[in-house]
């Protein structure tokens, strides 16, 4: 019985597209999010795991769309194989189906995880390098404050009531009250 392909599609970010992803293979059905990787706790990789059925064929742009460490990537590979499905990395051309008798592909999948966890690693260090540089040179100060409190005391100031004061701010009234009591 042949089964459904099946398309797992993952960005980081809502300000990345996924448009590059698995675009020459007709696939039956698409889970889509964007969504760091870092856990595997993710919505519509939870939905596709669910969905899948024996026979059907898992495809995946590269590994790091499907995890980002080797624990993850080890778990997610071999629970879907185990349903008796198979899963296709397009970008590395690997295929895994569970066969246990082919040592070659658990060191692929062992070795690229690494490298992608490696990658990611980096990465973050690296970001957390530039971050500390620039608070070192006074250029980074982090996400500037929603609620100005001095506008919030000045408005109450008049006279106005808490709940007229976030109505004028556009503001929650909890907000108003943590200024009130600031004073």
């Amino acid at each position: 019985m042949k089964g459904q392909k099946i398309g797992y599609i993952r960005v980081s970010t809502i300000e990345q597209n996924t448009d590059r992803q698995l675009v020459d293979i007709e696939l039956d059905k698409v889970f889509e999010e964007k969504v760091s990787a870092k856990t595997a706790n993710r919505p519509q990789l939870q939905l596709m795991l669910e969905h899948i059925r024996e026979n059907d064929e898992v495809y995946c742009h590269d590994i790091s769309r499907l995890a980002r460490n080797i624990e993850d990537l080890h778990r997610l590979v071999r629970e879907i194989t185990e349903k008796g499905c198979s899963i296709h990395f397009v970008k590395e051309n690997l295929h895994f189906t569970g066969n246990k008798n082919d040592p070659t592909q658990q060191l692929l999948l062992t070795m690229l995880g690494a490298v992608y966890q490696f990658e990611r690693s980096i990465l973050l260090e690296r970001q957390r390098e530039g971050i500390a540089l620039a608070k070192a040179k006074g250029k980074y100060k982090g996400r500037p404050p929603k609620i100005d409190n001095a506008e919030i005391k000045r408005v109450l100031g008049e006279g106005n009531s808490i709940s007229k004061t976030a109505e004028m701010l556009g503001v929650s009234m909890s907000s108003v009250q943590r200024a009130k009591k600031m004073t």
